[in-house]
């Protein structure tokens, strides 16, 4: 569990930097250079999932439940990563109303991941690792939207919405009839 915690604190950690301290990657592009910064940060990041994942596949191998979820939660779960899915997309892909209206979408599509998988998983490590993951996303959501709501919003189009979608959508497909079960080792719907 130890592993667990270590990546959780390293991933959500730096991907906090922006929330504590604002001015803190501006600083250290003006002294380092852009190249410096994306190295730290992606090698943090980097170390910090292995850990998370190793962590997680070691508490995995010997669970300790803390309650058991009705058969009814996974089906949930696999509905609501679809939107998930489609947030992911409006964070990647530029110019939809959606990620215009939510500002922060990769930070709802969190929510709506780490939700999902608490409402269909029971043990201790799940939630350690999707409810530290909740809670980073809503406070993320929450300071994010609040500090830039004097910035102005982007523009999005009908088209920009119909990309984010239609990617959100094949993105869901594929992740759920295929690559989860491969990843993950558990399928969604079989």
């Amino acid at each position: 569990m130890i592993w667990l915690i270590a990546g959780l604190v390293l991933v959500i950690g730096v991907h906090s930097l922006r929330l504590v301290s604002p001015g803190l990657r501006e600083q250290v592009i003006a002294r380092h250079g852009a190249m410096r910064w994306r190295l730290l940060h992606s090698g943090a990041s980097l170390v910090g999932l292995v850990l998370l994942i190793w962590g997680y596949g070691e508490a995995r191998a010997e669970p300790l439940w803390l309650w058991i979820p009705p058969v009814w939660s996974r089906h949930a779960a696999a509905l609501l990563m679809l939107p998930s899915f489609v947030l992911l997309a409006a964070s990647l892909l530029p110019g939809s109303h959606i990620a215009a209206r939510l500002r922060q979408p990769l930070a709802a599509s969190v929510k709506i991941w780490a939700f999902a998988h608490l409402l269909a998983n029971g043990t201790l490590a799940d939630l350690l690792m999707f409810g530290s993951f909740l809670a980073w996303a809503v406070l993320s959501f929450t300071l994010l939207r609040r500090r830039e709501a004097h910035l102005p919003v982007p523009p999005g189009s009908a088209a920009g919405d119909l990309k984010v979608v239609l990617a959100g959508v094949a993105g869901w497909a594929v992740f759920a009839f295929w690559l989860h079960g491969l990843l993950i080792g558990v399928r969604p719907f079989g």
